[in-house]
């Protein structure tokens, strides 16, 4: 079920699919605005993979690359990660580390913090979602200490098994509980759209082509 859903999910924009989550009552599905793909061209669906980190300046610079190739080794196939890092001064992703997860079989990743190595990153079509770009990386400055629980980026919460959606106009957590009806009501949502859109450029007015369908 959830393979099936993830492919129905890529197929929808993140606009319809926020409408729907308000109209649901679920206003908290929103990250921050900072968080975009490094190709606005990208694409990202699929269920969450959760890690949580922090800062320590203190750690062994060795030790801190361990952690961080072991929680690459983690990172489930299929799965979208991501990342509550607990700063914005550090890159939490770059060229070497969306190549290994992009070989893995993971969906993508999606982090609170910046990325380096962008133009790569792009270049490889791995779908990374970041705030911004630092050459800062996390060499002897960040470890990882939670996988798989739920993490909040901006006021959302998002549980390991929800899903996540990003396209050019943002990210939305999706939970799981409500992801089939989700996408099933944003795929009628953008039929019915898809008839305002064509009425639209064939002419009829848009008040008129808003009473007819009830959709703008």
């Amino acid at each position: 079920m959830s393979q099936a859903l993830t492919r129905r999910l890529a197929g929808l924009a993140v606009s319809p699919l926020h409408d729907v989550m308000r109209k649901l009552g679920h206003q908290a599905c929103v990250l921050p605005m900072a968080i975009r793909g490094v190709d606005p061209a990208m694409r990202v669906a699929g269920e969450a993979w959760t890690v949580e980190g922090h800062v320590d300046r203190t750690l062994d610079p060795d030790l801190t690359l361990l952690e961080w190739t072991r929680l690459l080794s983690r990172a489930p196939r299929g799965k979208v990660l991501v990342l509550q890092p607990h700063t914005r001064d550090i890159a939490l992703m770059g060229e070497l580390s969306a190549k290994a997860l992009a070989m893995k079989g993971v969906r993508g990743f999606v982090v609170e913090a910046p990325c380096r190595d962008v133009a790569e990153v792009a270049a490889l079509g791995f779908p990374v979602f970041a705030a911004g770009a630092t050459p800062s990386d996390i060499t002897g400055r960040w470890v990882a200490h939670a996988f798989g629980r739920p993490i909040d980026i901006g006021g959302v919460t998002i549980a390991s098994g929800d899903f996540v959606a990003g396209d050019r106009d943002g990210v939305v957590a999706i939970p799981r509980a409500l992801a089939k009806r989700v996408v099933a009501e944003t795929e009628r949502v953008m039929g019915t759209e898809g008839a305002v859109r064509k009425a639209i450029l064939g002419g009829m007015d848009p008040y008129k082509a808003y009473l007819k369908h009830r959709k703008f």
